[in-house]
């Protein structure tokens, strides 16, 4: 059972999220409006987790507070936040809030949430990873972000990769040693990003290097 202690402006806020975790392992053990009178509370109710809806906007607020006193690094701090600024998220993060969440969110992410937060880990909801970490919003990289494009002669091997030969029909087809086959298969997996022949064929079709 997951103790938790909740903090909202709005008493029907508070009376909303407890009605949100009733039946999900979680026993919400107080409430109340601001982080000021948080202290005491906090310490009498003997919380495993905090979870703090910030849709009244007093995100710098919020920010000052973590940023003064010792709260995230004594319990996990959840945060439920609603059209945040740019950036807000991240800066949260920085400030040892261990989950952002939109205010949105449905019992079974919260109560989840709260199960990965009291375990050590971090969360995020896909909605804000963007804003966090832009590169995670990006299945690949694109040809002009490679650190190295293909060669003529690797775009060559590529294309013979694509048909199935094996690193010595390559060679043979090239008139070059089976030595060198190898290094071009294993520089153009390198530059693809790719871990098998297949894949750097996958991500050459989806990149327009390969004639199909």
């Amino acid at each position: 059972m997951i103790r938790v202690f909740i903090v909202a402006a709005s008493p029907l806020a508070r009376s909303g999220l407890q009605n949100l975790l009733a039946d999900r392992g979680v026993e919400v053990v107080g409430g109340t409006p601001d982080v000021e009178s948080l202290a005491g509370l906090l310490t009498d109710a003997g919380a495993d987790a905090l979870v703090m809806d910030t849709s009244g906007g007093n995100f710098e607020s919020l920010l000052d507070f973590l940023a003064s006193s010792a709260l995230p690094s004594e319990i996990p701090v959840v945060v439920l936040a609603g059209n945040s600024p740019p950036g807000w998220p991240n800066e949260a993060l920085r400030n040892g809030i261990r989950a952002v969440l939109p205010v949105d969110v449905s019992s079974d992410q919260l109560a989840a949430t709260l199960q990965a937060v009291t375990a050590g880990l971090l969360v995020l909801h896909p909605a804000e990873i963007g804003a966090v970490l832009p590169a995670a919003t990006r299945s690949s990289r694109s040809l002009s972000e490679l650190a190295e494009t293909l060669t003529r002669r690797e775009r060559e091997v590529l294309q013979m990769l694509a048909a199935g030969l094996a690193n010595k029909e390559i060679a043979s087809r090239l008139n070059i040693s089976d030595h060198t086959a190898k290094f071009h298969v294993a520089s153009i997996l390198g530059k693809l990003g790719a871990t098998t022949r297949t894949e750097a064929v996958t991500v050459g079709i989806r990149r327009g290097l390969l004639l199909l």
